[in-house]
């Protein structure tokens, strides 16, 4: 079986879809700027040295711990891993609170091209994988035993170390199919507009950010690119999680060092954590054995094989044809984005299935494509793509010009969205927004059309109703109307919606209400229709 082939297979190896750390600049630099604040302010206190600083034991597991625990809930875990299968003495039993010195010695220990420096961050994430998350970590060495021969091919192609295949643990724990929360995707966490860049395939059906081949070769060739520039894998290695703007603007602000635990302080949060989870990643990979940590392999059989395909097809087709769950399907082959392999004779595209299921295709060829064609492909063309496959595509920002628009009183995401012209989904994409929350202030990154850069500026110097007027509507928002054209219920409370609440934190202010009936009295489904300055109605309990 070729390499091709077998990276296909191991697609079936589902993890989780985390909440994973973005590589591009414009993502963090709003996250930055607040974390700059505290950042210089140590940094100016003379009295602390390096060596203090790092003492300060800073806990950054937060990040990649909550991507852990999504594991139990895919499909693939639930139905191929047994989780407290192993051994239970191994699961009591094993080593805690090890001496720094232990720690030490194994890191020195390991014949590796990259530095492992050791310091209380490094422990912390140690400890996440050996003490804390000890069963998904044995899923982790599981899988490894198949993406790993994978990756050190790609890497030694590219005269790399191999040691860099502990990435692909941090950035998505070997999830092929793992996506953040502002759009990276794959095993190796590619933005859409670097991915392209990687002249990966991005389409509406087709992402090979998710392909487990060619996203390792464009993950090397990057990783590559970025050693260029900083002859130093630290320094590469940071880039790659934050981007090189973020990378350079420390080494600038720091005085022109570039030593990575000397501009550590400098570079953002989710940044700071990207080395030491390496380095303990390497350690984890290394010595899981001494932490009595085995590989938890799955206990259905994954024998499959590849048939190469030149006609459209749609996962249904397969689903009831070859009696299989859409489900299975998606996770063998988790570079089709809605379901629908775009393959066409001048264009074939690969589908994985189980072993014993490749005979009932190819008896069953004919079948399988004419199943309900015109109900999938009418007239033999691919429908046009809906969003109701819950993946989003955000809009190419090549060639656009960038505004940077300043929140004022009484904004929300689909009005300023309404006053550039873009989608919502592509505003909360460049400002890493979550559940529609901004705040007055706030710097927001627009992409609009490079000959109106200067229409749009101007927008930050309009008031509220000159902007309404810009899109043919009134000055007056929609829940201003409301308030003036309705009095004030004394049978209610009315409660402002402030940064970071939710419909769950509001319901526990009030005695005898749920979060449902808030979202019933106001119209809402769910949290992300809140937005700061909204007035909601709480009924008041006697």
């Amino acid at each position: 079986m070729n390499l091709i082939t077998k990276s296909i297979i191991l697609s079936f190896f589902i993890l989780f879809s985390g909440d994973l750390l973005a590589q591009e600049t414009d993502s963090l630099n709003v996250l930055q700027k607040e974390d700059e604040l505290v950042v210089d302010t140590l940094l100016q206190q003379d009295t602390l040295s390096l060596e203090k600083q790092l003492l300060l034991d800073e806990d950054l597991n937060d990040i990649f711990s909550e991507k852990m625990d999504s594991l139990v809930n895919t499909w693939y875990i639930e139905n191929a891993f047994t989780l407290d299968s192993i051994d239970l003495t191994l699961i009591k039993n094993y080593p805690k609170n090890l001496p720094d010195s232990v720690y030490i010695e194994r890191l020195q220990n390991i014949e590796q091209v990259i530095d492992l420096s050791y310091n209380n961050v490094v422990r912390n994430f140690i400890k996440l994988y050996t003490e804390k998350k000890r069963d998904l970590s044995e899923v982790i060495i599981g899988l490894s035993y198949y993406y790993f021969p994978i990756f050190e091919e790609t890497l030694d192609k590219y005269d790399m170390p191999l040691e860099l295949k502990y990435l692909a643990i941090i950035e998505s724990a070997l999830n092929p199919r793992a996506r953040s929360r502002v759009g990276a995707t794959g095993m190796w966490q590619f933005m859409f507009g670097t991915a392209k860049n990687m002249k990966l395939e991005i389409t509406s059906f087709v992402d090979e950010r998710r392909d487990p081949v060619k996203s390792t070769d464009a993950a090397a060739r990057y990783l590559k690119r970025l050693y260029d520039i900083y002859g130093d894998w630290h320094l590469a290695i940071a880039a790659y999680n934050c981007g090189p703007g973020n990378v350079n603007r420390a080494i600038r602000r720091s005085g022109g060092k570039r030593n990575y635990w000397e501009i550590y302080y400098r570079l953002p949060r989710e940044t700071r954590g990207y080395v030491p989870a390496f380095i303990a990643a390497s350690y984890f990979m290394n010595y899981y054995g001494e932490h009595n940590l085995i590989a938890n392999f799955p206990e259905a059989s994954i024998d499959t094989d590849t048939i190469i395909v030149s006609d459209y097809l749609h996962f249904d087709q397969l689903a009831a044809t070859l009696d299989m769950s859409k489900d299975e399907l998606r996770s063998l082959n988790p570079m089709y984005r809605r379901d629908v392999i775009p393959a066409k004779p001048e264009k074939t595209y690969p589908l994985v299935l189980p072993e014993d299921k490749i005979m009932d295709f190819i008896d069953q060829d004919t079948l399988v494509f004419a199943y309900e064609r015109e109900k999938y492909f009418p007239d033999n063309t691919l429908m046009k793509p809906t969003e109701s496959s819950g993946y989003f595509t955000p809009v190419d920002i090549e060639g656009k010009a960038k505004v940077v628009y300043t929140v004022k009183s009484g904004d929300n995401v689909g009005f300023i969205s309404s006053w550039f012209h873009v989608r919502a989904s592509d505003l909360r994409y460049w400002n890493n927004i979550h559940r529609d929350l901004i705040r007055v202030g706030q710097k927001l990154v627009v992409y609009v059309p490079e000959n109106q850069k200067t229409k749009y500026e101007k927008i930050n110097s309009l008031t509220f109703a000159q902007k309404q007027e810009t899109i043919g509507k009134s000055g007056s928002s929609s829940s201003t109307k409301k308030t003036e054209s309705k009095p004030v219920d004394p049978n209610f409370i009315y409660y402002t919606v402030k940064k970071g609440d939710t419909l769950w934190d509001i319901a526990e202010k009030y005695a005898g209400i749920s979060s449902t009936e808030i979202m019933k009295l106001n119209n809402l489904s769910n949290d992300r229709g809140l937005y700061i300055g909204q007035k909601l109605k709480i009924k008041r309990k006697s």
